[in-house]
């Protein structure tokens, strides 16, 4: 594997290299599962073009020339002058390499109830958003091809990955050894049940959260009843997690006609005893469900695409299922008697990593919540907060004036007057009340704005504590 990484590395396999070589277009079709774009653009010859058909493309190469690197890797196989790959080996950042199942694509044999699926959106999701904070230890629940496992490397002394399906503890082990990460400590299981007694500083999951009929394919369902999976993780997790300690995961969950989806996961959190925040970053009606994971799974033009994609809608409506939600979930054991739930929509694009700030925005929530005498609090506005005025030209006073965060979650909101003009002065040097106090004297009609009204923008992250 050491060898293998060098050559690949030599040749320029590497995620800024396969970008460059492919361009945009190949890499667009590539995502509509067209490979010919691609074939095109690697029909040069030279080694990395080599590579990229071995491993990304998963087509034969010829095995006239080939470094014994990769003859002897043992993720090959031979048909007389020609060599193919016996798994989809993608570089990763940081010049990781991830070793899952090949790819399959229409028209390919119906997957393996154990296949491995490789590195993706969701995986990426889920890098972004844990926490940049060093830890001891750390857990990886459902290591699947083992890509969460590279991005803790650098910041946990110590890394647990589990998976239920051992092919995908298997191919792991081979991405860690490959991208020359060692000590992990590997374990076959369910949910927590391989590091029953044990606890963390951090756990992470980007879980089998596939709501579906039934559980065919191990790597996306479980065969539970709803999104009963999605809440049992995060049930399961706080007894796992060390003082202030965070659990991170991506799931899904049900809107189900006559509850609001914020109860529904809000009442998961909030059994937990921690504080929690839930975001919601997309939400698709079930057709447009049921079609992206039959894509998935390469079933369109299938025989048993129609019957499927009926199943599946059938259940959906016993179940009087309106749509289906996707975000994370984060939770930090902060040991409070008092812990306080977030559960918000965000659809718009933020500043990413959410990780290098995921913990102001949980001390943001708590602060607003727990601060009992905000009248006395010293605030201090966000750093590159915009105020922006609306209004008709020549106009005295704005029509609207909004706050807009031009970092982090990327927020904007809607204030009056009050809000703006001390967004404008509070720099953490006085107390609240006697700022509020000098406002209503200015810019006022005479009433005083309450200071625990303030507390939404604080929550949100508009002024800091």
């Amino acid at each position: 594997m050491e060898r293998l990484r060098d050559h690949l590395l030599k040749t320029g396999y590497t995620i800024d290299g396969v970008r460059e070589r492919l361009g945009d277009m190949a890499a667009s079709a590539l995502a509509r599962e067209e490979l010919v774009p691609a074939l095109r653009a690697t029909r040069g010859g030279d080694p990395l073009d080599t590579m990229i058909r071995l491993w990304w493309l998963g087509v034969p190469v010829r095995a006239a020339g080939l470094p014994f690197e990769v003859m002897e890797s043992g993720l090959v196989e031979f048909d007389g002058d020609e060599v193919r790959s016996t798994v989809h080996l993608q570089p990763w950042e940081e010049h990781y390499f991830v070793v899952s199942d090949r790819k399959v694509r229409p028209g390919d044999p119906s997957l393996r109830p154990d296949h491995v699926v490789g590195a993706g959106g969701a995986s990426a999701n889920l890098a972004q958003l844990v926490s940049r904070k060093p830890v001891e230890r750390a857990l990886d629940l459902g290591t699947g091809c083992g890509v969460q496992v590279l991005h803790l490397a650098e910041r946990a002394d110590e890394i647990v990955a589990t998976d239920l399906n051992p092919r995908a503890v298997e191919l792991a082990r081979l991405s860690w050894r490959l991208s020359g990460v060692a000590g992990v400590d590997a374990r076959d299981g369910s949910l927590f049940e391989p590091v029953e007694g044990e606890r963390f500083d951090l756990v992470v999951s980007n879980p089998p959260f596939v709501i579906s009929p039934g559980g065919r394919l191990t790597y996306r369902e479980t065969g539970a009843e709803g999104d009963a999976f999605c809440r049992d993780l995060v049930r399961q997790a706080p007894a796992h997690l060390n003082p202030d300690g965070h659990a991170q995961f991506l799931a899904n969950w049900l809107h189900v006609k006559g509850e609001d989806w914020r109860d529904r996961v809000g009442g998961w959190v909030g059994e937990t005893g921690c504080d929690g925040w839930v975001v919601e970053r997309d939400v698709q009606d079930p057709a447009e469900y049921v079609e992206l994971w039959l894509r998935d799974a390469a079933e369109q033009g299938t025989p048993a695409y129609a019957a499927h994609y009926d199943e599946w809608l059938s259940w959906f409506e016993a179940h009087g299922v309106e749509g289906i939600g996707f975000g994370w979930i984060t939770l930090r054991n902060s040991g409070s008697l008092d812990p306080v739930v977030r559960v918000e929509r965000l659809t718009h694009q933020v500043s990413l990593p959410v990780g290098g700030y995921v913990e102001d925005v949980l001390d943001s929530i708590a602060a607003a919540h727990r601060t009992r005498d905000l009248e006395t609090a010293r605030l201090r506005v966000a750093e590159g907060l915009l105020d922006e005025r609306i209004g008709a030209p020549g106009a005295e006073d704005p029509s609207r004036i909004v706050l807009r965060q031009t970092r982090g979650l990327l927020r904007s909101t809607d204030v009056g007057t009050v809000e703006a003009a001390l967004a404008g002065v509070c720099d953490g040097e006085l107390a609240l009340g006697p700022l509020l106090n000098v406002i209503a004297e200015l810019v006022g009609d005479g009433e005083r704005l309450l200071a625990d009204a303030l507390r939404p923008l604080i929550a949100e992250g508009y002024f800091h504590l």
